[in-house]
């Protein structure tokens, strides 16, 4: 059976970046339909299970103020539903998960509870319309312009056909550019393309992209077992050792990504080291509930989510690689994180000389997945426009910028900060971690060098290999998302191109002015930029 719709805007992908690419349009009176692959919109932050990575200075400024909404939503949530302790209620500042890596690291169901709650004014009145298990199929295009997308609902598959004058690209993984022949790259430049410090030396490879990470989640319950069953592909797992790894790859052994020093890590908080890798606990890495923040008898043990340096998968690329592999490489992606928890249950050194921590719970109730896993992968990097304009790492690192502060935009819209931080990729080369200074978002990177009507809206913008890796992350993916709904949306109130809009100086004006007036934040603050 096959359907039709029409809208002003329509988003391919629920990301972060679509959610944020909707709610910016359905506030400036467009119509929308948003399409999901998965049960859950949200992306990297509830399907794909990662809480927040965000700069330290992210209670008072650096984010747009719909980020700023969501992230007290996800407080006001637990406020509002989960008993606390005295102590965590009197916080203004509450970190359930008091996660060593995240300000606010909170249950992906938490997320997508405050994701649809902001989107339901638009929802029920119909303004925006999610259709969720769909993925794109086709497109149609008409030379520069796209006319229609059409998408298949994985258990009917039934098929629907999307009509609009603008259509933004938030899938995680760049999924529109080759459906309608918009212009991209994928992988790793060469040093003779950008002349980037960290870029390829010799020629580019296009397939040689960050790993995925098949997340999970689990509570501890000592004393309990929780033995899942032997993963298939355990016994290759159990002896795999990467030749830049310190260890066997399913150990407690990894690296300093800054500077590739071999770490220890331990599994448990409780060690205070000096520095962030001293002490080093991978369970409070990406926690996501602190049982002691919370009454007595909230939460029977810590919660967490895994997405940790062993259940990186480079092993293999999923993005223009034919469906026979990219099946594999997602399966095989997932095993690594099943064999990681089935090691941690019966093979996990312990500080009694004896072996494994059976009390690791796969928390199968999260996701609803008869696996336990994360609805969808962990999607570090994306195909990439062709754009206007590209950031290269001389934009945005120290080294390369020696009044301290990185390149300034006329065209910003918007503003982000985070480490280049790019894991070991499918080159099978190891992490490149860079400081970066507070950067911009230049309107440029947003537009496609040919097509007029198609934008990107989540990690697919005009970054490189390298500058992907602090372009991607939370606030960042969201301010890009609300850019480009909100450019769609005064292109069609103008009548005029996301083009013209970047390269007439009056328009561009009048449209940086209607960012700010939504709580869009264009520079930086000098306590940043003079860090």
């Amino acid at each position: 059976m096959i359907h039709e719709m029409k809208a002003d805007i329509v988003i391919i992908g629920g990301s972060l970046g679509g959610c944020a690419a909707a709610l910016a349009a359905a506030r400036l009176g467009k119509t929308v339909v948003m399409t999901e692959e998965t049960e859950w919109i949200g992306g990297q932050l509830t399907s794909q299970a990662v809480p927040p990575d965000e700069h330290h200075w992210i209670e008072t400024f650096g984010c747009t103020a719909s980020y700023r909404r969501f992230r007290n939503g996800v407080r006001n949530y637990y406020r509002q539903h989960v008993p606390l302790s005295l102590e965590a209620a009197a916080l203004p500042h509450f970190n359930p998960g008091n996660a060593k890596v995240s300000r606010i690291s909170h249950d992906p169901r938490v997320a997508l509870a405050v994701l649809l709650e902001m989107l339901a004014p638009y929802t029920l009145s119909g303004r925006v319309v999610v259709l969720t298990r769909c993925r794109p199929e086709s497109a149609e295009t008409d030379g520069d312009r796209v006319r229609s997308v059409t998408v298949r609902h994985s258990l009917t598959d039934s098929r629907t056909v999307l009509f609009a004058p603008y259509f933004l690209d938030a899938t995680d993984c760049g999924d529109l550019l080759p459906l309608t022949g918009t212009e991209y790259v994928t992988g790793a430049e060469s040093q003779s393309e950008t002349n980037e410090r960290h870029a390829l030396v010799g020629p580019a490879n296009p397939q040689d992209m960050q790993a995925i990470t098949h997340c999970f989640v689990v509570d501890y319950l000592e004393g309990e077992t929780h033995t899942i069953d032997k993963p298939n592909d355990y016994a290759f797992w159990r002896s795999y050792r990467p030749d830049f790894w310190p260890d066997q790859f399913l150990s407690l052994s990894g690296v300093r990504p800054s500077t590739l020093e071999p770490v220890r890590y331990d599994l448990f908080p409780g060690k205070q080291g000096l520095t962030f890798w001293e002490g080093f606990s991978l369970v409070s890495y990406r926690r996501l509930a602190d049982k002691t923040l919370f009454a007595d008898g909230t939460f029977a043990g810590d919660v967490t989510v895994v997405n940790w340096p062993q259940n990186d998968y480079f092993l293999g690329s999923i993005i223009d690689v034919d469906e026979a592999e990219k099946a594999r490489n997602l399966q095989r992606a997932k095993e690594l994180s099943l064999s990681l928890l089935y090691w941690l249950q019966t093979e996990a050194p312990r500080p009694d000389g004896g072996c494994g921590y059976p009390g690791f719970r796969l928390r199968r109730d999260v996701f609803g997945t008869e696996d336990g896993m994360a609805l969808y992968p962990y999607i570090r990097e994306s195909r990439r426009i062709k754009a206007e304009f590209t950031l290269l790492e001389q934009h945005v690192n120290p080294l390369d910028r020696p009044d301290g502060r990185s390149e300034t935009f006329a065209d910003s819209v918007g503003i982000g900060h985070y480490g280049i931080d790019l894991h070991p990729s499918t080159g099978n080369r190891h992490y490149i971690h860079l400081s970066a200074l507070p950067f911009q978002i230049p309107l440029g990177s947003l537009i496609p060098v040919r097509m007029n009507n198609l934008l990107p809206a989540c990690k697919n913008i005009g970054t490189t290999h390298i500058t992907n890796g602090c372009y991607r992350l939370h606030p960042v993916e969201w301010n890009i998302g609300e850019a480009a709904g909100a450019l769609a949306a005064f292109c069609l109130d103008r009548g005029e191109s996301p083009r013209a809009v970047r390269n007439n100086a009056a328009l561009l004006e009048e449209f940086q002015n209607a960012l700010q007036s939504q709580g869009v934040e264009l520079a930086w603050p000098e306590p940043a930029v003079s860090r």
